[in-house]
């Protein structure tokens, strides 16, 4: 099974590795860049279930980060191996709740709820899921 392909496709994980430009002076992970590993983990399982963001853009749907709660708990640092992953909480008419953490080997670092929602991109106001995504996150 290819690196991120999961069986369960309400849990997901993507291997990430640290360089340079996501490290400060000291060669630690800046801590925003756990939030940007985070994104790709969950950009990535949308594209495991045949959808992207470039594709619902185009459909009027836009995704967005609506609340996140996050703890460090350890440091990352340079050339690091880590798997960021996703794994659906909850679920909503216009609503995900991911529980997401960022892991080296058995190391917890970093984790957080992500709170995603489904908006009009025009208006920017909640809608439902489009019929072909809501039926995947019933499923």
């Amino acid at each position: 099974m290819p690196a991120g392909e999961q069986k369960n496709l309400k849990e997901f994980s993507l291997p990430l590795r640290v360089y340079i430009e996501d490290t400060d002076a000291g060669g630690i992970v800046y801590y925003v860049n756990y939030l940007k590993f985070m994104e790709r983990a969950r950009s990535e399982w949308l594209r495991r279930l045949g959808f992207t963001q470039r594709g619902l853009f185009a459909a009027g749907i836009q995704l967005v980060v609506h609340r996140l709660d996050c703890r460090y708990a350890l440091p990352a640092r340079l050339d690091d191996e880590l798997v960021a992953t996703a794994a659906i909480e909850s679920s909503g008419a216009c609503r995900l709740r991911f529980q997401q953490t960022i892991m080296r080997d058995d190391e917890r670092l970093c984790e957080a709820a992500v709170d995603i929602a489904c908006l009009d991109a025009t208006r920017l106001k909640p809608v439902p899921w489009p019929p072909a995504l809501a039926a995947v996150l019933k499923a």
